[in-house]
């Protein structure tokens, strides 16, 4: 997240508040797990403000907020997609599960494998991980979760995939260092889009793309 320690923690609250009140409104258990992804968010924010607060470096803040961000996101997204989709979206989501399967496992490994690190750097904060291979995993992490939101074949999802492939862009475009940060933010914010899909749901209008 962009600016401070205090910036994380209150983004992280507010995010967690829209988890809260999604999963409040859940009423098929199919949905329950993209439903709870802003609560995932919201704490990964706050994680990120222990990060702050610690300076950067190696400690266990950094790690979580890591495992969180990588591994746990690119398997996480595309099977909480598949768990909501309808019988006849499920077919085509099972690409983005597979290639989010095969993005965490090779994170995964190099988390357990490497040493992650933060560093403060101006307003933001940058990670490194000591990758492999980096464009290939972006690619397959971007393809799992941007893409199985736009495979959903629902619109609301789609509109939250489309906001979150133009932030990861901009973020790329304008912090190449701390593209993971500043997405995983930005995705965080963007999931208030997911407390209108939780309400249409709940009311049994949702639109199909």
């Amino acid at each position: 997240m962009c600016w401070s320690a205090t910036a994380d923690l209150v983004a992280g609250t507010a995010v967690a508040g829209v988890g809260v009140a999604c999963v409040a409104r859940v009423r098929d258990p199919r949905d329950l797990p993209l439903a709870g992804l802003p609560l995932l968010l919201g704490a990964h924010q706050i994680v990120e403000a222990l990060v702050w607060n610690a300076g950067g470096g190696s400690g266990a803040a950094t790690v979580v907020w890591a495992v969180i961000a990588l591994p746990v996101l690119a398997a996480g997204v595309p099977l909480a997609v598949w768990c909501a989709a309808r019988p006849r979206a499920r077919r085509r989501l099972a690409l983005p599960l597979v290639i989010g399967a095969a993005t965490a496992a090779a994170l995964a490994h190099a988390l357990v494998s490497g040493r992650v690190t933060a560093e403060i750097r101006g307003h933001t904060m940058g990670y490194s991980i000591g990758l492999s291979h980096t464009p290939l995993l972006i690619a397959g992490y971007l393809l799992a979760t941007v893409g199985s939101l736009l495979l959903s074949g629902d619109r609301r999802l789609c509109v939250l995939g489309v906001l979150v492939a133009v932030g990861a862009a901009v973020c790329s475009a304008l912090w190449r260092l701390e593209f993971v940060s500043t997405w995983c933010a930005l995705a965080a914010l963007c999931s208030v889009v997911l407390l209108g899909w939780v309400r249409a749901r709940s009311r049994g209008a949702v639109p199909a793309a």
